[in-house]
Parts: C-alpha cells; sequence; structure tokens
C-alpha cells in the first residue's frame, strides 16, 4: 500500500519510521518532510495546511492511507477535507479534534461528564479576568484557549504577574487568535505524566506512559518550550493511577465526545497531574505528543499500519497492544535562543553513527538540504536523540552518550532530562 504522513517534525519522523518498518506499506510520501525522514520516505513540498494540494496529491498518487501528524491541520479540518475527497485517512475529525483545539470546550467537558481537573473559569475579555485575578488563589494558571504550540501556558505565582499574564495573551496577542478566549485555572501540585491512547470512536487502547520536559533549561527554568526531552515509561504511573485513570479519565472521555457528537477517531494524548487528591487532567492533545512519540514508537511492538486501520475500522477492540519491557529516553538537540530567537543554516555533522547503532534513534526536527546537499539546521528544536535500555537509568545513559555523536554551530540541550527518575 502507498502511504501519506503530513507533517515535518520530530513527532512525523517517528511515525515515518514506525509506518516504514510495516510489511504492508510498499511506497511511503512525507508532506512536507524534513531531512530526516527523506531516509524512510519521499518528500513532497506541500504545506500542512494546504489542503487541497495535499487531497490533489494523494488521489494523483492512489494513496491507501494518510495520517495527519500537527495539530492545527487537524483542528482546521484535513481530516473532513480528505474524507470529502473520498480518501482513507486517520485522524480525529475538525469537531474531535476541538479536544484540543479549544482548552474552554475540554475544560467544560470535563465539568459536565465529571472528568476530574483543576477548577477554572473562563474569559473573553482583559477586563473580566483581571477582575477575577483580584480574588483568586495564588499562585494560578493562565492558558490561551486556542492552539499555541504546546506554549500557550502560563504560572503565575503573584497577582502582578497574573495581571502581566493576560496583558500578554490577551492584548499583546503573543500567540495571536489563540488568546482571545482564556482559561484560568487552580494551579495543581505532582508529578505530571503524558499517556498517548489510540480512539476508534468507542474503543480506547492505552500506549505506554511518559514524561515530558516543557522548560529550556536545566532545573525546569527558562520559557516554555514544545519539549526538551522526554522518557518513558514513567515510574510515577503506577498501577494504581492506571486502574483510576481507566475507570474515571480515559472511557469517560471517549464516551463523553460520542455523547457530544464528536465521535472521536485517532489519538487521544492525556496530559496528567498526579495530585495528592488523586490524577486530574491537566489537558487533552487530539495527536502524537512531540516528543513523546520518540520515546513511545520505539517500544512498541505492534504494525503500527494495522492499529491505524483498526481506528478508521472501528475494530481496535480486535488489537492487542504491546510494549517491549524497556525504557526509552530522548534528548531535545536544540538551537541556542530556542524557543526565542536563534540561527539556522549550520552543518550537522555525525548523523552516521546511528545507522548502525542498534537501540538508538535520531529523529529530525527541524534540519533541512542545502544547496551543496548537506543537512543544516532548521529550526529551534533540531533533532531528538533517543536511546532504550534494559530500564530507565541505561537507557538515560545511552541517550545522553548519544548527543555526543552529533555536532552542529549552536547545539544546545537540557542535562537533566529523566533525572526525576532518580527521586522514583
Amino acid at each position: 500500500m502507498k502511504v501519506l504522513i503530513v507533517g515535518g517534525g520530530g513527532r512525523e519522523h517517528a511515525i515515518a519510521w514506525k509506518v516504514a518498518q510495516s510489511p504492508k506499506v510498499d511506497k511511503l510520501y512525507c508532506a512536507p518532510g524534513n531531512a530526516g525522514i527523506a531516509e524512510v520516505a519521499e518528500c513532497v513540498n506541500i504545506g500542512v495546511m494546504e489542503f487541497d494540494k495535499l487531497t490533489a496529491f494523494a488521489k494523483e498518487q492512489a494513496i491507501d492511507l494518510t495520517i495527519v501528524g500537527p495539530d492545527d491541520p487537524l483542528a482546521a479540518g484535513a481530516v473532513d477535507a480528505f474524507e470529502a475527497a473520498g480518501l482513507r485517512v486517520f485522524g480525529p475529525r475538525k469537531n474531535a479534534a476541538i479536544l484540543e483545539g479549544s482548552k474552554a470546550f475540554s475544560k467544560d467537558l470535563m465539568k459536565k461528564y465529571g472528568i476530574p481537573t483543576a477548577a477554572y473559569e473562563t474569559f473573553d475579555s482583559p477586563e473580566a479576568a483581571l477582575s477575577y485575578l483580584e480574588t483568586a488563589d495564588m499562585p494560578i494558571v493562565l492558558k490561551a484557549d486556542g492552539l499555541a504550540l504546546g506554549k500557550g501556558v502560563l504560572i503565575c505565582n503573584n497577582l502582578e504577574e497574573a495581571k502581566e499574564g493576560v496583558k500578554t495573551l490577551m492584548l499583546d496577542k503573543q500567540f495571536g487568535s489563540a488568546g482571545n478566549r482564556i482559561v484560568v485555572e487552580e494551579f495543581m501540585t505532582g508529578r505530571e505524566v503524558s499517556v498517548l491512547s489510540f480512539v476508534d470512536g468507542r474503543t480506547i487502547k492505552i500506549m505506554t506512559s511518559a514524561q515530558d520536559h516543557k522548560r529550556a533549561k536545566d532545573g525546569d527554568q527558562g520559557l516554555n518550550t514544545g519539549g526538551m526531552g522526554t522518557f518513558s515509561p514513567s515510574p510515577f504511573y503506577t498501577e494504581e493511577v492506571d486502574a483510576f485513570c481507566k475507570e474515571y479519565i480515559y472511557q469517560k472521555t471517549v464516551d463523553a465526545m460520542a455523547a457530544e457528537g464528536r465521535e472521536f477517531k485517532g489519538i487521544i494524548f492525556f496530559g496528567l497531574m498526579l495530585t495528592a487528591k488523586g490524577p486530574r487532567v491537566l489537558e487533552y492533545n487530539a495527536r502524537f505528543g512531540d516528543p513523546e512519540t520518540q520515546v513511545v514508537l520505539p517500544r512498541m511492538k505492534n504494525d503500527i499500519v494495522d492499529v491505524f486501520e483498526a481506528c478508521i475500522d472501528g475494530t481496535l477492540d480486535q488489537i492487542d497492544l504491546q510494549f517491549e519491557d524497556n525504557a526509552a529516553v530522548c534528548v531535545v538537540l536544540a538551537s541556542d535562543g530556542y524557543p526565542e530567537h536563534y540561527e539556522k543554516g549550520f552543518k550537522i555533522s555525525g548523523l552516521e553513527k546511528f545507522q548502525d547503532a542498534d537501540g538508538y534513534y535520531v529523529f529530525h526536527a527541524g534540519s533541512k538540504f542545502d544547496a551543496d546537499g548537506d543537512i543544516v539546521t532548521n529550526g529551534g528544536r533540531v533533532l531528538g536523540v533517543t536511546a532504550t535500555g534494559s530500564d530507565l537509568k541505561e537507557a538515560r545513559a545511552n541517550a545522553y552518550k548519544a548527543t555526543g555523536w552529533v555536532e552542529f554551530g549552536n547545539k544546545y540541550m537540557r542535562h537533566d532530562i529523566g533525572k526525576a527518575i532518580d527521586e522514583a
């Protein structure tokens, strides 16, 4: 079969790498792809939001299955466009992708169906938000309602910071229209855990757990980013936590979406906070996490194409989802200055060392070929260096060893990815 992947980041590279292993797949395309994805797929110069061009290409090439990776095209209706063109596609429709596309929607859904989450209020005007903050407990969390590349969340320690946060989101429009509406949320404390799942509209199958590191600098300092590294599984995601979430969160979310006439087929990413009062939902994403995908998929035993097709066909209950009894750690190699200002175009060397290294992977997030055919940096997050091991400590040691194999100008990384492992 012929498969098209829409996207061009580290998540899509990990998906492409996994799809390419399927004996069902004869030809793999990726739009727009990147220099790393080009090793396993033919890259096509079409943007992720160019639905007309994407569907036309899929028809011309007789694509059997399209997988939409990023959040923006999902929220804008990419799956609907493919379905309208009579094409087979994996991912939630627009009316289901709102689970991530609007934080106000997801919070209201959780309140309506009794899914545990933080207390919150929603505001459409900065004046109303500022008035509310005058009497609110601190610290407090401000969230842009719309999509903001995983960065539209501000943790405010006092009233002054909270007022500045409202200005940043609603008046300065740092995240554009995503900040037209904001959610003001109770600040929760505890361990964060990410749990990805496959969903076919009725059945949900949970993948292995992971934990992301959002802040740019060591010790969880610096600005929020799209993610600086991750590990899987989380030692804090215990059998008790799993049992609670299966009863009160996972299936209830799928059923709630169905009850709202928004049948969800695709990936639901559950961002959880393990509080003293039990697990709470921090956020939903309607797609694979980035960089969580880079540690989850290397541990997955199944042919991923079988799972994608079962989600589309409503036969996920027939899939025995299995993961290796090992661990994986991903360290993001970024451009110094990310997530604000950074230079691009530096030649990347050492990538060939991963080719014959069993259990070591390098997933490209921001790379491209220059005029001379060399691979150069082309983004804030450049590479995700992933390694597996028998346990998390071994995987972490392996991942950091492998970061030394790669060099490029202004290379930057955190040095404490997975450090929480030592506290488990």
